[in-house]
Parts: C-alpha cells; sequence; structure tokens
C-alpha cells in the first residue's frame, strides 16, 4: 500500500476544504499557523500584532478557500502572500504613525539546562542578527526571512515575492554580504 505523500495530502485538505469541510480547514490550520505568525511577527515585531494579523491570514484565507486553485506552488506560499499583503497594508493604514516597535526580549528557557550566561549571550547575540536584518532594505529583509528564518526554497521565495528565482540569489547574495559587514565587528 502506497503512503500518500504530503504534498497529496495537502491537495487532499484542500479539496475538502473548498467543498465546505471546516475539519480539514482546521488541519491545514494547524499545519501553517506557526509559519504564517514567524513571518509576520518578524515584519511587524509584536506578539499581539502578529497573532491579530495571523487571524487575520486565515481569516481570509477561509474566505478565499474556494478561489484557490494550484499553480505550482505551495498553499503555504499562499497564506504567506496573503500575509504579506496584510503586513503591508498595515504599514500604509493611519494605524501605523511612524511608530518604531521597540524588539521585544527574546524569551529563553531557563529551566537548568541551560547555563544563564550563556543564554545572555545567546540572546545578545539573537537580538544583534535582528537588528542588522531589520538594516536591509526591505525587498533583502524579506528574502532572509523567507529563505532562512522560514526555510522556503529560492522557487517559493521567487513566487512570494513575485520574482524569478535568479533575482532571489542575487538578492540573497547581496542580503548576507550587508549582514556580514555589519556584523563583521560584532560576532568576530
Amino acid at each position: 500500500m502506497r503512503q500518500e505523500a504530503p504534498d497529496d495530502d495537502v491537495r487532499t485538505l484542500v479539496l475538502h476544504a473548498k467543498n465546505g469541510c471546516t475539519e480539514s480547514f482546521g488541519t491545514l490550520y494547524d499545519r501553517y499557523v506557526d509559519l504564517v505568525y514567524r513571518y509576520i511577527y518578524f515584519r511587524v515585531g509584536s506578539h499581539q500584532l502578529a497573532e491579530d494579523l495571523t487571524s487575520e491570514t486565515f481569516l481570509r484565507a477561509l474566505r478565499r478557500i474556494a478561489d484557490f486553485t494550484w499553480q505550482g506552488r505551495d498553499f503555504g506560499a499562499w497564506l504567506v502572500t496573503i500575509a504579506r499583503n496584510l503586513v503591508t497594508d498595515h504599514f500604509k493604514s493611519g494605524r501605523y504613525r511612524l511608530e518604531i516597535p521597540t524588539g521585544e526580549i527574546i524569551d529563553v528557557p531557563l529551566d537548568g539546562s541551560h547555563i544563564p550566561e550563556n543564554a545572555v549571550v545567546t540572546a545578545i547575540i539573537n537580538d544583534r542578527i535582528l537588528r542588522a536584518v531589520r538594516d536591509l532594505n526591505p525587498e533583502q529583509q524579506e528574502c532572509v526571512v523567507l529563505r532562512f528564518l522560514h526555510g522556503l526554497s529560492l522557487a517559493e521565495t521567487a513566487l512570494i515575492m513575485g520574482k524569478k528565482s535568479g533575482a532571489i540569489k542575487a538578492l540573497q547574495f547581496r542580503a548576507v554580504r550587508a549582514l556580514a559587514r555589519a556584523l563583521k565587528h560584532d560576532l568576530a
């Protein structure tokens, strides 16, 4: 008996969700909510706002699931595209009044298995890397987040960003070089 491939599983879930099966949409939500949340959180820097925009992403996806068609991209890429548009709309709207959110402290578990000094050093390094990424131009930021934080492929990143794979390679290369220059003295 052949085991169903993950892509086939997602296709089946999407098909059932398109036909009104809320349980299938719930399974898709469970599968992709972390990806969407992490993408949004990195872009907005606030847990509360990221939760709100993640909820709105899935609400819009539920409303539009009947219109979803397979165009050579993963269902997760479709969700991230919706999230990307919501984040863009948020920053364009009047609600965003040129406020620069201060980054929330990175939560590092101190359950005894971590040495406090190491946790502090790790938090400082992570904070510095995130600040360096935020100093990149918006396209480079998005490329780095999609490729390295979310682990998307070049093709998936290209689809989300509306570019060709070659352009994403070049953008990624320039972003990594800019990060290396920015972090040269900090992480040596």
